[in-house]
């Protein structure tokens, strides 16, 4: 660590100094989107999956655990936060009395989200509970299993209309003031959903916490020696990994205003571990880029039809190769900043 000496400054000031400028370059980016003439959709699809990449991103680039399975988060806090959007109501069986069924109506976005949220809490707790138990592959191997397990689920269960999914969400006003079926008005609630979920991911990695983290990471046997519970931490990363994901799939519902057993798939899984390898694993910066550009690669290349995957996998191949550290973490190295 360096000290204060003349105009220079530490290292870690330096660092923080540097990601906050980025921020407020971002921030500012995103806020003049709808006066570019840029197609809001895209962007506000791009911030939904650039949250859910930051909050896996917290989970593997910070605390070492590779997850197979977090499209299960993203999905179900879409499911819920569809389902009291659209509906309201709230049914279980209880054994020896009956059905239970409590019947709300369908729910401001706000209180929506908020189920959404919940719901993600819950799995995360329960999955993580029982998949922090195993590490590397193993780890891996049973959230990818528990993720199917969701789906299967999904599938069958009756309030995710199977294939059909949930569809024609209602936009609504959120908190009554802010008429979410109106696109400007949309972006700049997702615009914010995403800071607010991008800054408590900043905060986490910022924090005592997040440095144990990285000792978790770096050496656990280590770690543990020092008195760590590191279980205890890994559990509270994957708990907050998960719910910061169900976030991104809770905000995601009223930009495609539909849930589907798309969100909760394997394959969505595998593509937030492309988007974090893309922009740069254990960057700050590096999910939000890579969402932005896997997100314009299907945007834009949907025209070849089943050929975007070979060329999605040709340009993946070429980004390894030349941006081994993804496409932030190579800047950072190259500039030798903290991004």
């Amino acid at each position: 660590m360096t000290t204060i000496t003349g105009n220079s400054v530490s290292a870690p000031g330096r660092a923080v100094k540097d990601e906050m400028f980025a921020f407020a370059i971002m921030t500012i980016l995103l806020a003049v989107v709808p006066l570019t003439g840029v197609y809001p959709f895209f962007v506000m699809q791009a911030l939904c999956f650039a949250l859910f990449a930051c909050a896996f991103n917290l989970l593997i680039g910070y605390g070492g655990l590779l997850s197979f399975g977090h499209a299960m988060f993203m999905g179900t806090a879409g499911y819920v936060t569809a389902h009291m959007a659209k509906v309201g109501t709230i049914g279980f069986k209880i054994p020896l009395v009956g059905d239970f069924m409590i019947n709300m109506g369908p729910l401001s976005p706000e209180l929506s989200i908020v189920f959404g949220l919940i719901a993600a809490l819950v799995l995360s707790v329960v999955t993580g509970l029982i998949a922090i138990r195993r590490q590397g592959i193993y780890f891996a191997m049973i959230t990818l299993a528990l993720s199917q397990l969701i789906y299967f689920l999904y599938l069958q269960t009756p309030f995710t209309h199977g294939e059909d999914g949930i569809q024609g969400i209602p936009q609504g006003m959120l908190f009554g003031l802010f008429d979410l079926s109106q696109p400007i008005t949309l972006y700049y609630v997702i615009m914010v959903g995403f800071l607010i979920g991008f800054l408590v991911i900043y905060r986490t990695i910022n924090s005592p916490f997040g440095e144990v983290l990285k000792a978790i990471r770096e050496n656990e046997p280590r770690a543990i020696s020092l008195g760590y519970k590191t279980d205890q931490y890994k559990l509270l990363a994957f708990i907050l990994s998960g719910t910061l994901a169900g976030f991104a799939g809770a905000l995601k519902v009223f930009v495609a205003q539909n849930a589907s057993l798309t969100d909760v798939h394997w394959t969505q899984s595998g593509e937030v571990v492309l988007i974090t390898l893309v922009g740069g694993l254990g960057t700050l910066y590096g999910p939000v880029v890579g969402a932005f550009v896997i997100i314009a690669m299907q945007q834009y290349l949907a025209g070849f039809g089943q050929w975007v995957t070979v060329i999605q996998g040709v340009i993946f191949v070429v980004c390894v190769l030349t941006f081994r550290r993804g496409v932030i973490g190579e800047i950072a190295h190259l500039f030798k900043r903290s991004l």
